[in-house]
């Protein structure tokens, strides 16, 4: 592993804790960009067969990535919001339908559900605050139930899901299953045909190293017909390339979601990040973040007066802490924290670090020692 930390270049005296927010590059990401910037600069389009060769690498990695069936079910959005909203506005909804929701969720999971009132969709909400989230969750499933939208990791206390029981749920009960998966893609290994997911997705700038405006859409093959399109252009026809055709219909692929030009100075940066994932592999980087979310659980623990809102168990958790301090305002501990270097978020119930597999185990000390020292002033 130690080879890896030369991957990153944090300003010294920066300790990075936020990769649930927004994460830094690897080297090799900046490289790539510097390098796709350069032969623009002197060659324009003239190497385009080239950077299409890199999308396909970036697919094919987003493919192995999150145990799609092919690249095919790959398409590269703007962001999580963009491909949740495919979804939303895609399936032909009945007055009286309901999306079932948990009541932790990030907006995005939210308000894109919420958007459908005036097609009669109604969304429920259940409580995560339970000691069997998924239960609640499947409980909350009825009738008049057509999707169950979660997130596999809730961005404000880091509780992680049993995916796979509520698929298998979802199918029991014909339910489709829809997953935001930012907050686990790229942390700890994700598996699309396993959970049984309709769809998936999930932005690229932080567990996966990448930038921000490029993402990831998974739409099991078969839903994609029926998901309603309502953005249309030259990049998602079956035949790409072909401009005099007349005669035109949807890719069949998870292309026919992209309608325009691809990002492809995006493509470049995230192709190379997930390079580096797969070189690592995700299961050693799901225990590297393990050891470190261990690390911060135990040190915070010990700290009078600090309440942690993350859970206890291991297997409930991905890459996020979340605590609190009895007494003292979160947003000063917070303000405190990032003046002294420490890079992290206010979210949720409190003051949330996100460290990642390659966090220096000292950075996570020196993190707890400065909440130990705003604890007990």
């Amino acid at each position: 592993m130690s080879m890896f930390h030369d991957e990153f270049e944090l300003a010294p005296g920066l300790r990075y804790l936020n990769h649930a927010a927004i994460a830094p590059w690897p080297r090799r990401a900046r490289e790539a960009v510097a390098r796709f910037a350069q032969a623009n600069v002197q060659r324009g389009a003239s190497d385009y067969t080239a950077w299409l060769a890199t999308e396909r690498r970036l697919r094919d990695r987003l493919m192995r990535l999150i145990n799609a069936p092919s690249s095919g079910d790959i398409a590269l959005v703007q962001n999580t919001s963009q491909a949740l909203s495919l979804v939303a506005f895609g399936l032909e909804w009945q007055p009286g339908d309901q999306v079932v929701i948990s009541d932790e969720e990030f907006p995005s999971n939210r308000i894109v559900w919420e958007a459908l009132a005036d097609r009669g969709v109604e969304v429920v909400q259940a409580s995560l605050a339970g000691d069997d989230p998924e239960a609640a969750l499947l409980a909350a499933c009825g009738p008049r139930t057509r999707l169950l939208a979660v997130s596999a990791v809730q961005f404000g206390s880091g509780l992680r899901l049993d995916l796979e029981r509520l698929g298998q749920g979802c199918r029991a009960r014909n339910v489709l299953f829809c997953v935001d998966a930012i907050q686990q893609i790229g942390a700890l290994p994700f598996d699309v045909q396993r959970y049984q997911c309709d769809f998936a997705m999930a932005d690229g700038h932080k567990w996966m190293l990448g930038p921000e405006g490029l993402g990831v859409f998974y739409c099991r093959t078969a839903l994609r017909p029926q998901l309603k399109l309502h953005a249309y252009g030259w990049h998602m026809m079956d035949h790409l390339g072909d401009f005099e055709r007349r005669q035109w219909r949807p890719a069949p692929s998870a292309r026919r979601f992209e309608c325009g030009s691809p990002n492809m100075l995006g493509a470049h940066a995230l192709e190379a990040s997930l390079s580096l994932l797969e070189d690592i592999g995700m299961p050693e980087i799901a225990r590297q973040l393990t050891l470190r979310i261990e690390q911060l659980h135990q040190g915070l623990a010990n700290i009078p007066g600090i309440r942690l809102h993350s859970p206890a168990s291991p297997e409930k958790r991905a890459g996020i802490v979340t605590f609190s301090v009895d007494g003292v305002a979160s947003s000063a501990i917070y303000q405190a924290l990032t003046a002294e270097g420490t890079i992290c978020a206010l979210r949720g119930p409190g003051v949330r670090f996100s460290p990642h597999f390659y966090t220096k185990e000292h950075h996570i000390e020196e993190a707890v020692q400065q909440v130990r020292r705003l604890a007990i002033r």
